[in-house]
């Protein structure tokens, strides 16, 4: 007589907005606490159809759910319609679309004991997170990657002080529903306390987010692939400064760019920006206005190749707007210690990843908006490029992520604060 497995794992919602394949950061970091977690919870992803970029696949645009099964993980996909990333309407269209979708699609995953949202899209993801909580009776973990409506205030995007105060009291309203907040940062926890003014202060916890460092790792600069995506855009024989990531509103690469001109005429460093984002286009016309040769823009690499593309730069730059401190911790910090490169940095002081750079002394960082300092620190990297300080600052930050930010080391946390919420 053959004997039934028993299977008794807690079934988890996790509202992820983008997962894989789409490229955003937020959806390679869902994808790998997913999997990292499915032996424990046997876990429903609720997500958009890829569109990241936005563009939909024809494949996507005939029914308005998709199901599938990515390594286990169930994932129910919602047609949205596509979209500008420089069209604010179409924006807003595509965002309610997932929205809307996703509170449907929470009838379609029967019963749950966790549900899981993160703060993306801003404000609505925390409210999908109270409304899985409601339908399923279950425990709510909100998980805080970016304080909204902090941001939107810290960059400019919006002024209108009613929809502001609206956006603050539907997201602490989120908090106070979730039966656990989980934030990324030692400088989040204050923000968290501060919206509060540390009275009944929601339930929380500070997760440091991650890289696979198996998947990241440093390569030798002869290395048959860093030497082939060097030779493809052109940056071979050069000292290679590079952004990688979104190319967005917080980054404030708009001004820097007016530092990286001082560096027009030097034709041993390379400004190389890889990815997509609402002030691309800018930051090309830019570079043709006032004819930046040393000025290099690359696409979006795939997953996969994201190892050859990091290593093929010398210097990362590491980035924030000014107001940002406590309100979003930069992700793509993750993927530079653990290639192993030193970053040039503009961090608020007391900032998470600000923090982690002084500790371990992987990098030069300054305020945001000091310019001076920031072309101050570009030609230091310049002149010791042909000493072993900047090989010491990489080994300092592999060191580091290897004891603090790997995967396996914040997916137990995870495990841990969402089992112990209850049941």
């Amino acid at each position: 007589m053959i004997e039934k497995v028993k299977t008794d794992k807690k079934k988890l919602l996790i509202y992820a907005h983008y997962y894989i394949p789409d490229v955003a950061s937020t959806g390679q970091i869902l994808r790998e606490l997913a999997e990292g977690m499915i032996h424990e919870f046997d876990i429903t992803i609720v997500c958009v159809v890829p569109s990241y970029t936005g563009k939909v696949a024809d494949e996507y645009k005939k029914k308005m759910f998709y199901k599938e099964e990515i390594n286990g993980v169930k994932v129910i996909r919602i047609r949205v319609p596509e979209f500008s990333k420089s069209n604010k309407l179409s924006r807003v269209k595509n965002i309610l679309s997932y929205f809307i979708g996703a509170m449907i699609a929470t009838f379609k995953v029967g019963k749950m004991d966790y549900v899981y949202s993160i703060s993306q899209p801003p404000i609505l993801g925390g409210l999908l997170g109270v409304w899985g909580k409601w339908m399923k009776r279950a425990k709510y973990i909100y998980n805080i990657q970016d304080f909204n409506p902090e941001q939107t205030m810290a960059v400019g995007y919006s002024k209108n002080k009613l929809v502001l105060k609206a956006m603050m009291m539907f997201d602490k309203f989120s908090c106070r529903q979730a039966d656990k907040v989980i934030v990324v940062g030692r400088d989040m926890v204050e923000t968290l306390k501060g919206r509060f003014k540390g009275r009944k202060v929601p339930n929380h916890t500070f997760i440091n987010n991650w890289i696979d460092e198996k998947e990241i790792y440093p390569l030798p600069a002869d290395h048959e692939k860093v030497v082939a995506f060097k030779e493809k855009y052109g940056l071979q024989d050069k000292f290679i400064i590079m952004y990688s990531g979104n190319l967005g509103l917080y980054y404030d690469l708009e001004n820097l760019m007016n530092v990286i001109e001082k560096f027009k005429d030097r034709d041993d460093v390379v400004f190389a920006f890889i990815g997509e984002g609402t002030i691309r286009e800018s930051l090309v016309q830019y570079k043709e206005k006032n004819n930046l040769q040393n000025v290099r823009f690359i696409p979006y690499q795939d997953k996969s190749d994201l190892i050859y593309s990091l290593n093929a730069g010398d210097v990362h730059w590491c980035l924030n707007a000014k107001g940002i401190k406590g309100v979003s911790v930069p992700s793509k910090l993750y993927g530079i210690i653990a290639a192993g490169k030193p970053i040039l940095g503009a961090l608020e002081k007391g900032s998470e990843a600000r923090l982690i750079i002084e500790e371990t002394q992987c990098g030069y960082v300054t305020e945001p908006g000091n310019y001076e300092e920031v072309e101050v620190m570009i030609e230091k990297f310049l002149k010791e490029k042909e000493t072993n300080i900047i090989s010491q600052m990489s080994e300092r930050g592999r060191i580091y992520l290897e004891n603090n930010l790997t995967k396996d080391v914040s997916v137990n946390r995870y495990v841990e604060e969402i089992t112990s919420s209850g049941y």
